[in-house]
């Protein structure tokens, strides 16, 4: 969410935004809230005016009273209470005024930062760079879950039959190897100087529409039925709701935190459900990495996310690279974002693995999360959040980038503690 005085301030610049995102049919959102923004502080106004004569006033009573004047008392009263009465339907009317006013604002996207390139949709994502070398096979690559099946490593029928499509079972070494990925990226954000924390898996409502905009809240959340709980879609939602409604200590900035969950999502739209493997599912697991820091400091920790991801992924040896999203490709509360994309042999082609985003105050300043300076002002924080890595989608790339050609697996040094000193699945 944008603060309102851009609106009051500068509404072409908020329109500008929004038709570089090609949402114009969010332009009359801005006039609309310009409009109801100046009768509230109008009526908020005459409210105040209102107040301060019905405490003039009510001291004016005792003075009559002392002085034996009842019934210019007694006018006087009936004056108060009727000034009572119009207070209350005009804090009515403000009420209402607000809710149509933040009902708006919600839904204007948040102003994307100069460097973003213009473009309507993920077709128009921009190559930054690549990293790691490709490696050159001289035999048929499978599909993964074929890899996968031939290690006695995935179960996709029973999981349809006790769960639909979306659902898995991971089996044997397979399993162990989605644990120990986890495993190793938990301890490889810990040398980084990240804490580690295990947050909860369910959020109430008001924690869910400050951290993400109502149409990824339609697509993606499951809600625990006749409670006020969802199941998280990414751990980042829990971690951000954490600082809901809180006064950061400045010199406690910056916090860097990674955090484990399963993560359950619909994945309703335009990509849908794949029966035949484990790119797009209903529920799997993610260590993530999250950042709440200072305004001014938002663009360095953005840089130091992605490239943690990098070099998780090439001390994997998967080659990967990254892909600057563009404006339409942004959701409404992100000023920047790219993914990290891992380069599949299969396909000859890379897929998403991380996505990584600077929300700028947007997430603290629908969730109250406030910094205090050390000359006691108070301004809204700035988060950012990125994937260290998200298991079984990341099982793909690993099982083809590390492929043998008995359809062996090996297993990368970095990895071999985590997988009891394995050096190869077979």
């Amino acid at each position: 969410m944008i603060d309102i005085n851009l609106i009051r301030e500068n509404a072409e610049l908020v329109k500008e935004n929004i038709k570089k995102k090609f949402q114009d049919e969010k332009l009359v959102l801005v006039d609309e809230v310009k409009a109801f923004d100046e009768e509230y502080r109008m009526i908020r106004k005459k409210a105040d005016d209102l107040r301060a004569k019905r405490n003039n006033d009510s001291k004016m009573i005792g003075q009559l009273m002392r002085e034996g004047k009842r019934e210019e008392a007694e006018e006087v009263k009936r004056n108060v209470a009727a000034i009572g009465d119009e207070i209350a339907a005009i804090e009515k009317k403000e009420e209402e005024l607000s809710e149509e006013i933040n009902k708006r604002m919600m839904v204007i996207p948040n102003i994307i930062d100069a460097s973003v390139p213009i473009g309507k949709d993920d077709s128009e994502n921009v190559e930054i760079e690549q990293f790691g070398e490709k490696r050159t096979f001289d035999f048929e690559i499978p599909y993964h879950t074929e890899i996968m099946e031939r290690l006695s490593g995935i179960d996709l029928d029973s999981a349809r039959k006790t769960s639909g499509n979306g659902f898995y079972y991971l089996t044997g070494d397979i399993a162990r190897l989605h644990s120990a990925i986890l495993s190793y990226a938990r301890d490889f954000m810990i040398d980084r100087g990240f804490t580690y924390v295990i947050p909860p898996y369910m959020i109430h409502g008001d924690v869910v529409k400050g951290v993400m905009s109502f149409k990824e809240m339609e697509n993606m959340m499951y809600k625990i039925e006749g409670e006020d709980l969802y199941l998280i879609g990414t751990s980042e939602h829990s971690m951000i709701g954490r600082f809901i409604d809180t006064i950061i200590k400045e010199k406690e900035l910056p916090y860097k935190l990674t955090s484990y969950s399963p993560c359950f999502r619909k994945e309703v739209g335009a990509h849908g459900i794949e029966e035949r493997g484990v790119y797009r599912v209903h529920q799997f697991e993610k260590q993530e990495m999250i950042v709440v820091c200072r305004p001014e400091d938002s663009m360095m920790y953005y840089d130091t996310l992605w490239k943690n991801s990098v070099d998780f992924f090439l001390s994997l040896d998967i080659p990967v690279r990254t892909l600057e999203c563009c404006s339409g490709d942004l959701a409404d509360l992100k000023i920047k974002s790219c993914d990290v994309e891992a380069w599949s042999p299969r396909q000859q082609k890379y897929a998403e693995v991380c996505s990584c985003s600077n929300l700028g105050d947007a997430q603290a300043r629908r969730l109250k999360i406030r910094i205090e300076g050390e000359d006691g002002k108070k301004y809204f924080a700035h988060t950012l959040n990125n994937t260290v890595v998200a298991p079984p989608r990341m099982l793909i790339p690993f099982l083809e980038n590390n492929l043998n050609a008995d359809l062996s697996v090996n297993i990368p040094k970095a990895l071999q503690p985590y997988m009891g000193g394995k050096t190869i699945i077979k």
